[in-house]
């Protein structure tokens, strides 16, 4: 709807998770060499761990945008499955055939057979598992029986897990701990700074055609706080900001508008007073180089006022002393000492 309006071939802030838009930090280029390490000859595990929204599934998609042509992926993206259905999800995944009620052993035999055939073709084969944190204890044993499959020379079949941080947890666990021996790299993705988070916007507008600075410093400090840093909430965010300025024929987004999209996208009870106060009250982008002349021309003022206002206070201390003084005396005596002050 706003694309137009802002000069865009397509929005910016989509939640998809698109390589094209990534912008990489220093945390998530460690991130996707840990993911490029994981998928060498060593095999095992490979975890890749952050909070909702912090990135992970993209990292992923820009890891397989970058693996060679002799690679087959299985790409598991919903992991509540039972030991059976997983196996047959991955098989689906490769392309291997299998009956339907294929037994657990059949399936593995299978998957085994499969790989042999591709090790023997010089391919190697990832199963890279997303939201592994909703997988049951029974399948991450299952997971770790697979890195068995093996010949005298390297695993046949690598693995990639990424979840939130319970998935850390998950590990830890007593009955979990020779799977958790054999995780050969990990990284957790933290939520990006202010620097980092502005830097992200301007990224995402640029690939999307924009060119210039769209939100002000007061605008990027508030996404920023409301979205503590998280990719995804700052993607919403700043797509609702962008609708609220087309829909208020604004070209650039200042803090009102971000006010009244944070409000309505974080689900702020108060949204009308919200509203209300971002229509009724901006904060000043202090990088506008015009405000600066204002604010010392109105500082000047003030210093002159207090000069000539202090030599008038002695001579209203003097009529507050003298009788008969009434309070509305005050004023043009004020006054006339301010005057004779200017003038002399």
């Amino acid at each position: 709807m706003y694309q137009n309006f802002f000069g865009l071939h397509e929005k910016p802030f989509s939640i998809a998770p698109d390589p094209r838009y990534l912008y990489m930090t220093d945390q998530h280029r460690e991130a996707l060499a840990h993911l490029l390490f994981g998928i060498g000859d060593e095999g095992g595990f490979v975890l890749l761990t952050g909070d909702i929204g912090t990135g992970k599934t993209t990292i992923c998609r820009s890891l397989l945008n970058q693996l060679p042509d002799d690679v087959d992926v299985a790409f598991i993206v919903n992991p509540r499955l039972s030991v059976n259905e997983l196996l047959q999800s991955i098989c689906d995944e490769l392309g291997i055939v299998y009956d339907d009620h294929s037994s657990v052993k059949v399936l593995v035999d299978k998957l085994n057979a499969f790989l042999l055939e591709s090790y023997a073709a010089g391919r190697n084969t990832i199963l890279i598992i997303d939201e592994a944190q909703n997988l049951a204890d029974e399948v991450l044993e299952q997971l770790r029986l697979l890195t068995n499959l093996e010949t005298s020379e390297k695993k046949l079949l690598q693995l990639i897990l990424l979840g939130q941080p319970e998935l850390k947890d998950k590990l830890e666990q007593d009955n979990l701990r020779q799977l958790a021996q054999r995780v050969t790299a990990r990284f957790h993705l933290q939520p990006l700074s202010y620097d980092e988070t502005t830097a992200y916007i301007k990224h995402r507008l640029h690939v999307a055609g924009f060119r210039g600075d769209l939100f002000s410093r007061a605008a990027l400090k508030h996404i920023h706080s409301q979205s503590r840093g998280v990719p995804r909430l700052v993607n919403v965010i700043c797509d609702r900001a962008m609708l609220g300025a087309y829909t208020h024929d604004c070209i650039n987004i200042e803090y009102p508008i971000v006010l009244e999209a944070c409000a309505e996208v974080l689900g702020n009870n108060d949204r009308k007073a919200k509203r209300s106060a971002a229509m009724s009250f901006s904060l000043p982008d202090w990088n506008n180089a015009w405000l600066w002349p204002i604010v010392l021309v109105l500082l000047f003022a003030g210093l002159v006022f207090a000069a000539f206002a202090s030599n008038s206070f002695d001579s209203i201390f003097k009529l507050l002393n003298a009788k008969d003084t009434t309070p509305i005396a005050l004023i043009p005596a004020f006054l006339n000492s301010s005057l004779t002050e200017w003038i002399g």
